[in-house]
């Protein structure tokens, strides 16, 4: 056990390890509705034209890391990171080399590591972009209308998140609502709108809709 926190803690896995303690934290809190999966909110549509995505959300479309929120993205980065960081020291570097070489070479794992993450990390995101399909793109009008189930603790003209279930996997949506209906974790939703600038769905309850 010994032996196991101090290869964690060393140069370069400890990088990692404090990046997936810092996303491990994040999913927790998420977990409990406090946050939206898209806080950081720079998810691409996987559909969007390459041309037409610039900057730092081109760079991770042309990664292959679009399609998802950017939180997911970075858990799997980190968790990548960590296994090979860890091993690849506790394998190969710390049983040849000590002292300065091991720093040296600890520096070339710490960046093997992330470049290795950024295309395992892609294929891993593959199967988990229909679940949030349905944030982007004109066809999210077609959801008007339909009933979702609220999985925040909250939702008001800032912040929410609903599922629906759409015969497959089910999709997660980002949904906007006035904060009297007091909207909680478990509440259904009807969908009245899409909300082009905020890639959200303003909702209501089925008792203020049909009264």
């Amino acid at each position: 056990m010994e032996l196991f926190f101090a290869n964690l803690l060393q140069f370069p896995t400890v990088v990692y390890t404090v990046l997936l303690g810092v996303m491990l934290v994040y999913w927790l809190i998420a977990a409990l509705g406090t946050v939206d999966i898209d806080v950081l909110d720079v998810d691409i549509d996987v559909d969007a034209d390459v041309g037409a995505v610039e900057g730092f959300a081109g760079l991770v479309f042309r990664l292959g890391l679009g399609g998802v929120p950017l939180t997911v993205v970075l858990t799997l980065i980190a968790l990548t990171g960590w296994s090979v960081s860890y091993f690849s020291m506790l394998w190969l570097v710390n049983p040849l080399t000590s002292g300065f070489i091991n720093l040296l070479l600890g520096i070339g794992v710490a960046i093997g590591a992330f470049l290795v993450s950024i295309p395992v990390t892609a294929q891993l995101i593959k199967p988990l972009r229909p679940l949030f399909r349905s944030v982007n793109g004109p066809s999210t009008r077609d959801l008007v209308g339909s009933i979702a189930v609220v999985r925040t603790s909250r939702v008001d003209q800032s912040f929410g998140e609903a599922t629906l279930e759409d015969g497959g996997a089910g999709m997660i949506l980002r949904v906007r609502a006035d904060e009297s209906l007091k909207l909680s974790r478990g509440d259904r939703v009807v969908v009245l709108s899409y909300i082009p600038e905020s890639h959200a769905y303003q909702v209501t309850t089925e008792q203020e809709l049909f009264n």
